[in-house]
């Protein structure tokens, strides 16, 4: 079986107040994502419209990947949770310019809201 390890950089946002969860855990040759809301690594909300969210939601994501000793090309699932789906159009223009000639499997949902003012977050499932 193989072992988790947390995966943890100053890169991004830590967990929530001391939440219980971690920024992602590398298991065998996975890394799974928390879900990465569009926060400075400081923990504040970044930009208002939905590219400038989306793209510091990736920042975070790269971030985490790249401590994990993966990177956003080799995502192979992302779950996209939007707070309009009328988003949806312009999150997907910045989602591509990241996600690479081959792009990841993908949910996206629709969620009543986020803290902060917050559009949207993305969580991934990516091979180390």
């Amino acid at each position: 079986m193989a072992t988790k390890s947390a995966v943890r950089t100053d890169k991004a946002p830590a967990p929530f107040q001391g939440a219980p969860y971690s920024q992602a855990i590398r298991c065998g040759d996975f890394v799974f994502v928390s879900g990465q809301l569009p926060l400075s690594p400081a923990g504040e909300v970044v930009g208002t419209t939905i590219e400038e969210q989306t793209e510091q939601v990736f920042r975070n994501l790269k971030a985490i990947l790249e401590a994990a000793g993966s990177g956003l090309g080799k995502i192979v699932k992302t779950t996209v949770f939007l707070v309009d789906f009328a988003d949806f159009a312009a999150m997907n223009e910045v989602y591509r310019k990241h996600v690479g000639d081959v792009p990841p499997a993908r949910s996206t949902v629709s969620v009543k809201d986020f803290a902060r003012g917050a559009r949207i977050e993305i969580e991934a499932i990516a091979s180390a």
